[in-house]
Formats: structure tokens, C-alpha cells, sequence
């Protein structure tokens, strides 16, 4: 059963980019420079034909990749969101009780994920932690530095800063 990720339209953008350009430049260099190692004599004693050849599997098995997480992509429609509980491209507002620390996030795919811009992934201890909570709510969650709490403070939709 292949596992559906939702993203952000900008998200699925993203990937779809990235795709296209691996599938034309990407395949493109990687002949080219199969092609001049072949140009360098004997293949079975080739050492950079080779090596070109194992980028290009790789390369291929990449492109594998991303396709079937594109196929199995979903836009979330951002309008009909609920913002009564943390769920899927909710940003909330959150206070550590321990520290009064308060942080939000935009909960998102893994693929999306990018902390230094706020958004963690629903994947991740503190994603999964904060899933299906509501304002007001506390969550005890374990994190690789042990045991945090969490209040929730507030939950809004995304608007795709």
C-alpha cells in the first residue's frame, strides 16, 4: 500500500520541478559523461565508465522515487481546512512548560519539512505528538532529548509564507 503525503501547492511544485529537471539535465549529464569514459578505451578495465554507469542507476533510482512520491501526492486544499485540532499543514502556536518557551510551527510532509523556515514534518516526534490536539491541550512528547510538554496555544491554517 503506497503511502500518501499531502503538500502545499508550492510544495508539489517544488518536487515536480526537481523531477523534470533530473529526468532532462540530470539524464543529459550523466550520458555525456558515460559517453567520455567510453570514448577512453578498454570498458573492462574502465574505472570511470563505471563509476558513471553506478551514477546512473542511481540516478534512475531516484527519479523512481520521486515519481511514486508523485503519484501518491495530494494539494490540501487549504480553504476547507479545520482549525479546531492540529492536522496536516496546521501552524500552531506551542509553549514548552517546562521553559515557557513559545514556538510555532507549520506541521507538513517530510519532503517539506525545513525547520529553519518553521516548517517540521507531521512525520517527526513533535508532528506526530501534536496531531489531532486542540487549543488548550497539553502533550507530553519524547524527543531524542527525553521527555517534553507541550501546550497548544493556538492553531491557523497555513497561508504559504
Amino acid at each position: 500500500m503506497a503511502k500518501i503525503s499531502y503538500y502545499t501547492e508550492e510544495g508539489l511544485n517544488k518536487l515536480r520541478n526537481e523531477l523534470n529537471e533530473m529526468k532532462t539535465k540530470g539524464r543529459t549529464e550523466i550520458a555525456r559523461q558515460i559517453a567520455e569514459a567510453r570514448d577512453k578505451g578498454d570498458l573492462s578495465e574502465n574505472a570511470e565508465y563505471d563509476a558513471a554507469k553506478d551514477a546512473q542507476g542511481m540516478h534512475e533510482m531516484k527519479i523512481a522515487k520521486l515519481e511514486e512520491i508523485m503519484s501518491n501526492a495530494r494539494v490540501i486544499d487549504e480553504s476547507s481546512m479545520d482549525t479546531s485540532q492540529v492536522s496536516v499543514l496546521s501552524k500552531v502556536k506551542i509553549k514548552n512548560r517546562k521553559n515557557g518557551m513559545e514556538v510555532t510551527y507549520t506541521l507538513v510532509s517530510e519532503e517539506e519539512a525545513d525547520l529553519k523556515t518553521g516548517k517540521i514534518s507531521v512525520g517527526s516526534p513533535i508532528g506526530k505528538g501534536l496531531l489531532g490536539k486542540k487549543v488548550g491541550e497539553t502533550t507530553e512528547i519524547k524527543v531524542p532529548a527525553g521527555m517534553m510538554e507541550f501546550e497548544v496555544l493556538d492553531i491557523s491554517r497555513f497561508t504559504g509564507e
